[in-house]
């Protein structure tokens, strides 16, 4: 575990370095020059439409921007908030988050790491994007994005901006900084597929009596065949704008509905969960074949309500789980949501129990969260543009917060 724990400090100070290296060459570089940009591109509000116009600076942006599907910006973030308040009930992603999560000692401590995990990677990774976007606007004309088929790959410019504008040393620690954070999550999920293949399908149904060489084999076999997999499946990839879009829009819609009945409905037992990730997971595949990844997030309520109909549906076609587990989950975990004939059995077994009852407080806190998540994403493209009272303001709000969350959610987390 130390070493886990080594190596990710290690990488996170490396990809640090290469973030911080190209944000500052960007700020350099923007000293003596203007950003031509349409009307309202520095303005973080929005309407319905996006309502930036490239057409006398870049016309290909607009084309992009549409064919990404973030015209309808609106209806964009409405869908994006949508999937992001499920996504949040459904707790860490069952992957490189969970096992982080499951590592922590205490509730304490899992709140405290993910608390800081904003803190410490949004301005890192804002600073890279802000920095590539400015580079890529004040030299896309030198950049020679143009390919094979004349038009420009956008794609292109984090590769130009690192061969371009850093000197050589300083390119080598960059690519060893990104390589480092694909690494990360790339270890992780390959270590999370062995996982759920080898302990939740081979060795309860195929082979309980496996032995210990066994078991270390198929895990080997196992990784080969994911990451051979994933391999294959990037070769089909148009771009990355579309497998991102895929994964946070359909993907994301189908495993969502089963990850957040598992804290907040007491019936939900492993058959739902199966059933539902089952249809979820295969409806996205099909969607993911039949309709443009920049028009799957629109699908996203769609997805979410066949996964929620598996899974209610699979639930109430088996017994309920074990009471003495549902009541050992329940007083360990005390969640939210319809937990009542467990929550019975549990006061009836000691009458001393108490339920949850920070359900608004911490919504609270949660509102709170997510403007200081936009502030501090949004703080290291306000340094870099030189947006003085923007930036002001920024840090303001971001003082106010910290200070209101030290009494409402920091001095809180020992009594939980």
């Amino acid at each position: 575990m130390h070493s886990i724990v080594l190596g990710d400090l290690i990488k996170y100070a490396i990809m640090t370095v290469a973030c911080f290296s190209i944000a500052i060459i960007a700020y350099i570089q923007l000293q003596d020059k203007q950003l031509l940009v349409p009307e309202g591109w520095f303005n973080p509000f929005f309407g319905w439409r996006l309502g930036l116009d490239w057409s006398r600076l870049i016309p290909e942006v607009n084309s992009k921007i549409a064919s990404d599907g973030y015209s309808l910006f609106g209806l964009f973030f409405m869908m994006m908030a949508f999937k992001g308040v499920f996504a949040s009930l459904a707790g860490p992603a069952p992957n490189y988050d969970m096992q982080k999560i499951l590592s922590t000692r205490s509730p304490e401590e899992a709140s405290k790491m993910s608390g800081f995990v904003s803190i410490i990677l949004l301005p890192i990774r804002y600073s890279l994007i802000i920095g590539l976007t400015v580079l890529g606007l004040l030299y896309y004309r030198q950049m020679n994005l143009t390919d094979a088929a004349g038009t420009i790959d956008f794609e292109r410019i984090l590769p130009v901006a690192i061969n371009k504008f850093l000197p050589t040393g300083l390119v080598g620690l960059v690519l060893t900084g990104l390589l480092g954070a694909f690494m990360g999550t790339f270890s992780g999920t390959v270590n999370a597929a062995q996982a759920y293949i080898v302990n939740d399908i081979y060795l309860k149904y195929l082979n309980p009596g496996a032995t210990t060489r066994q078991i270390i084999s198929l895990n080997y076999v196992v990784g080969i065949l994911v990451v051979a997999v994933g391999v294959l499946l990037g070769f089909f990839a148009k771009d990355v704008n579309s497998v991102l879009q895929f994964i946070v829009s359909a993907l994301y819609g189908g495993y969502i509905a089963a990850n957040v009945l598992k804290w907040h409905w007491w019936r939900f037992n492993a058959t739902g969960f199966f059933w539902g990730m089952l249809a979820g997971i295969v409806t996205a595949m099909l969607f993911g074949f039949f309709i443009p990844a920049g028009n799957l997030l629109y699908f996203f309520p769609l997805l979410f309500a066949i996964s929620l109909a598996g899974s209610v549906a699979g639930s109430y076609a088996s017994p309920p789980t074990d009471a003495v587990v549902l009541n050992k989950f329940y007083r360990t975990v005390r969640p939210w949501g319809f937990w009542g004939p467990v929550h019975a059995q549990v006061v009836a077994e000691d009458p001393s129990f108490q339920a949850n009852t920070n359900f608004r407080l911490n919504m609270f806190n949660v509102v709170l969260g997510i403007i200081a998540q936009l502030c501090l994403t949004i703080l290291p493209m306000y340094l870099i543009l030189m947006q003085q009272l923007p930036l002001l303001i920024t840090v303001g709000i971001l003082a106010v917060i910290v200070f209101i969350l030290k009494k409402t959610w920091w001095d809180r987390l020992s009594a939980y």
